[in-house]
């Protein structure tokens, strides 16, 4: 071979050395035989964790201290022999992964050159220059490999993990991949979808209007436009859940079309809830349109703001001009500002208010026309400021059937007034005649016509009270005891003349009811009258102490003497004298209570409650 054809020959293997140096597909170095790194690609030192300027005149052992003990011998053997070593596996520690051993795959090239250069290297003689080193870090390799599963692992748990429905689609709409979301709710694996035509999916195919929606929108996400609609699909049970879709295509660096991305998020929720307010708003708007009572919400300047349909026909406008009003036109004129001003001072401190019961409240009608209405009104907060709802009342015929039933009172009032007062006439006469019958007969028998007067004038009192105090429900129990005993005391002046009767009066008036008062009025005149004719017989005098109390709504009369005392053979209802037999029926129909209490004297105690029994 002509020497210029060497040279040639050699330019064109150093320029393929360098082409194999710059490889990223293997670690490549050269060490002379010192075994010093006299070049090494980027690939091995990264390898090594070294930079290439660092490995540069270093030795193995510097570079790779870890390693020296495993690789020098290796690599002294090759200049040794003359023969290569190829495809070493080597374990140890670089400081590419520091803490960690490194699997290596290597091979070691020697690199010979002929011992005379005048002749050809099928006839000189070889001896080793250095060694090539080619060499392949599996465990970067699997480094790299576990990171990027470990990154699609990541990415997979991490759609897995949304409730967003997300689904990956070739342009022409082929399901690629889904995340978990989405096949969980169909009840479906990855295995079962992917592959098909979007549309063709369990979540579509239960309508072809449906399908071919989605089939409309896939084309148009391929063209490049993001559609986005919702649309109810198919889950589990063959039941539907309505989704808010979309469908958005994803690029590629020279702007095409590389896939589709499909996004949903379930919105059944929402939706209900936007159904139910429909539905409610629907509800109320039939409610306060039927209504018969009117109804009107105002802003803060007397604004109609929301009305209905009773509330219009009441003051004769039509539901479009009454929303041209402010409420001052609903209020006759010469109140309208007196009306304004009240209606200012509301609206500073708004409270709810009730009908206003018997308060002349006039309106005024389109016509001008008044009548008498009765006002609630209560104060609604909104975002927009506070609205007043009020609520109208038409009471004309209320009014009507007021002034008549007044009418009607009055008559009543005048009419009972006129039967007390002609029944206490007829009782007082009544009692003459058997006052002046007792005039001619015996003295023991006058003696019962002067009780039976006695209860007659018991009667009359309690009529001439109702009379004299134009009450017909009730009495004062205080006033009439004080009476009925100054009118017993006259029956028997000549026994009360030594007896004195004090009257204990309660700190507030008790009333006794119309029934209450005929019985309770008899009974304490049997009472009174049996000590006044009994209690003090062989003494010469005594005391009768009457008191009235009321705890809750429990009524107690207190009759006591200080007199000879009860016989203790004589009992309540069970004796020969009338009084004592009149007794207990009476106290029935009081619905109460008696109690006899024998000692230095005696004591009645008389309970009873207004309106049921006493237990």
């Amino acid at each position: 071979m002509a020497i210029s054809e060497q040279r040639d020959l050699t330019g064109l293997k150093a320029g393929a050395f360098d082409a194999l140096l710059g490889t990223e597909e293997i670690g490549i170095a050269i060490l002379d035989t010192d075994l010093r790194y006299r070049e090494v690609n980027p690939l091995l030192a990264k390898f090594n964790g070294v930079s290439v300027e660092d490995h540069i005149g270093q030795t193995v052992a510097e570079v790779l201290p870890a390693l020296a003990s495993v690789v020098v011998p290796e690599l002294n053997r090759v200049l040794e022999t003359g023969r290569p070593l190829r495809d070493l596996r080597i374990t140890g520690q670089t400081p590419s992964l520091k803490g960690q051993d490194s699997l290596w795959e290597a091979s070691y090239l020697p690199i010979v050159e002929p011992a005379n250069d005048n002749l050809s290297s099928l006839e000189s003689e070889h001896h080793v220059t250095g060694i090539l080193v080619l060499a392949i870090n599996r465990s970067l390799e699997q480094e790299l490999e576990r990171a990027k599963e470990e990154s699609h692992q990541l990415q997979r748990r991490i759609l897995d993990s949304l409730f967003t429905f997300v689904g990956i689609l070739s342009p022409d709409g082929v399901l690629i991949d889904a995340n978990r979301a989405p096949l969980e709710a169909a009840g479906v694996s990855l295995e079962d979808v992917m592959g098909k035509r979007f549309w063709d999916c369990i979540w579509w195919n239960y309508s072809p209007a449906i399908q071919q929606q989605l089939r409309n929108a896939v084309i148009r996400a391929g063209a490049g436009e993001t559609v986005r609609y919702d649309v109810p699909v198919r889950t589990v049970g063959d039941t539907r859940i309505t989704i808010d879709f979309m469908i958005t295509p994803l690029l590629g660096k020279e702007g095409e079309v590389t896939h589709l991305v499909a996004s949903a998020n379930d919105i059944s929720e929402r939706k209900s809830r936007e159904t139910e307010l429909i539905l409610s708003e629907k509800r109320f708007r039939r409610v306060f349109d039927s209504t018969a009572d009117g109804l009107v919400m105002i802003n803060e300047y007397g604004e109609v703001m929301l009305a209905n349909a009773s509330m219009a026909n009441m003051f004769g406008y039509t539901m479009s001009e009454l929303y041209s009003c402010t409420v001052e036109d609903l209020i006759p004129a010469h109140k309208r500002t007196q009306h304004r001003q009240d209606r200012m001072r509301y609206q500073e401190n708004p409270v709810p208010r009730a009908m206003a019961a018997m308060r002349e409240l006039m309106a005024s009608r389109k016509d001008g026309s008044e009548f008498p209405v009765e006002i609630a009104l209560t104060p609604l907060q909104f975002p927009e400021g506070t609205r007043v709802l009020a609520t109208v009342v038409d009471i004309s015929i209320q009014k009507q059937i007021q002034a008549s039933l007044i009418k009607a009172l009055k008559e009543k009032t005048s009419l009972l007034n006129e039967v007390h007062h002609r029944v206490k006439n007829n009782l007082q006469v009544v009692s003459s005649l058997l006052s002046l019958q007792a005039n001619s007969l015996p003295d023991e028998l006058a003696e019962h016509f002067q009780e039976s007067q006695s209860r007659v004038k018991a009667m009359a009192l309690m009529h001439q009270q109702l009379y004299e105090h134009k009450t017909y429900e009730s009495i004062g129990a205080a006033k009439y005891i004080s009476e009925l005993v100054a009118l017993i005391q006259r029956s028997y002046s000549g026994a009360s003349g030594r007896v004195e009767t004090r009257v204990i009066q309660p700190e507030t008036e008790v009333y006794l009811t119309m029934d209450q008062a005929l019985p309770f009025g008899l009974l304490l005149n049997e009472l009174l009258t049996n000590s006044m004719k009994h209690a003090f017989q062989g003494m010469g005098g005594g005391e009768i102490t009457i008191s009235l109390q009321k705890l809750q709504n429990i009524t107690t009369v207190t009759i006591e003497d200080n007199g000879v005392g009860i016989p203790e053979d004589v009992e309540l209802g069970e004796t020969q004298s009338l009084g004592f037999q009149l007794i207990p029926g009476l106290v029935d129909q009081l619905e109460g209570k008696i109690a006899l209490i024998r000692g230095q004297g005696t004591r009645y105690e008389i309970c009873f409650e207004a309106g049921g029994d006493l237990e």
